[in-house]
């Protein structure tokens, strides 16, 4: 019975690992620059259009192909991006019920002044739209809140305001599906104090890995499935942090900086490495403490990319910093600590739990990483 239990457990991770392989291009949260003057709102909107006009649930997936709107995104992304732009323009009147601006408690009628869609860079990216929404305000000066549906997934939301008083900073915030905004005033800008920034800062951190880390994800149960003792775990996972967090604060002070299309083939490769050498050298050395170390530096590089998007914020540098990082660390924790309540603290001690679950997980987790890398590389 327990045999058959873990069996079924192993094959559930390979299903898993098969699955995110489909999802190895992560669709990315739009990113929206809102500017709020005395009597009008303007936002100005990066985001995935295909995918919201065929009503892809974007708070519970990342990539389409997951979806059972597949299809119809497919037939939108074969669109001239022209026709796609006129499509969207006719789609609005629904889905702007989707997108929440208020003012104070009134809500606000948006008009759509410009829609564009990009040529995309390959058949395997999504293509971006760019949206221009408007609304006039009530002359009651109340403050201004946006907010859009949670199926149109995560945003990353910038104040743009030139007349700031010098030694403030603009506001921005990463608002996950169905989050608004903190109120904003119509001079100047919101100011959040360190607690509010460091909260949202670990909240990235986590979502970075949970549940969007799908790479990082495999990374880490690579590391779990080494051993079942505690100190080579340990070792490894300090020693995974430890490089992250420099790559990470190298790359946030612009000191360091690496293609995207170089840091992601080779983050790939350390997962189908790691994975590998599970099974052929499951020992703790110093060779795998220095390759875990090497290819924390390239995954802090990963994480980087996700900072670039929203930024640090300038007055609260450092707890930005170390906030993202707690949450990287949060989630990476989740990870195994679901692995070891899932699989090993029932099958762990059984004398087959190394042939029937960590080289079978193994064997799946380093397929995928060389799929992942022939994919980033020549795909």
């Amino acid at each position: 019975m327990a045999k058959s239990t873990a069996r079924a457990l192993v094959v559930a991770i390979v299903m898993l690992t098969t699955t995110l392989a489909a999802a190895a291009h992560e669709m990315s949260p739009a990113v929206a620059d809102i500017t709020v003057s005395e009597t009008r709102v303007e936002l100005s909107i990066i985001l995935q259009g295909e995918a919201i006009v065929a009503g892809i649930d974007l708070s519970s997936i990342t990539d389409t192909n997951n979806s059972p709107r597949a299809d119809a995104y497919d037939a939108l992304r074969d669109l001239p991006p022209d026709d796609f732009a006129e499509r969207f323009r006719e789609d609005w009147p629904e889905l702007s019920e989707g997108v929440r601006l208020m003012a104070g408690d009134t809500a606000l009628d948006s008009t759509l002044d410009e829609v564009g869609t990009a040529e995309a860079m390959s058949e395997d990216l999504p293509r971006e739209t760019r949206i221009v929404v408007s609304a006039a305000l009530p002359d009651d000066g109340s403050d201004v809140t946006f907010g859009w549906a949670s199926d149109y997934g995560p945003v990353i939301l910038r104040q743009i305001a030139p007349d700031l008083p010098e030694g403030e900073e603009a506001y921005s915030a990463f608002l996950g599906p169905g989050q608004t905004s903190a109120p904003l005033p119509r001079v100047g800008s919101m100011q959040l104090g360190w607690v509010e920034s460091f909260v949202d800062y670990v909240g990235l951190g986590f979502t970075h890995i949970l549940p969007k880390g799908l790479d990082h994800i495999l990374f880490v149960l690579g590391l779990f499935f080494f051993s079942l003792q505690m100190r080579p775990l340990l070792y490894q996972v300090t020693s995974f942090t430890v490089a992250h967090t420099i790559t990470l604060a190298l790359a946030a002070l612009g000191i360091v900086t690496v293609p995207v299309a170089v840091v992601e083939p080779l983050i790939a490769l350390s997962i189908a490495y790691v994975a590998v050498e599970n099974i052929l050298r499951p020992k703790l050395s110093r060779v795998r403490l220095a390759v875990v170390f090497g290819f924390g530096l390239l995954h802090g590089l990963g994480f980087a990319s996700v900072l670039g998007e929203i930024g640090l914020s300038p007055g609260h540098f450092i707890s930005s910093l170390i906030a993202f990082n707690i949450g990287v660390e949060l989630g990476q924790l989740t990870v195994i600590a679901v692995a070891f309540f899932a699989i090993a603290f029932w099958f762990g001690q059984r004398p087959w739990y190394r042939q029937r679950v960590v080289i079978p997980a193994s064997l799946a987790i380093g397929a995928m990483g060389l799929w992942w890398t022939v994919e980033r590389v020549i795909l």
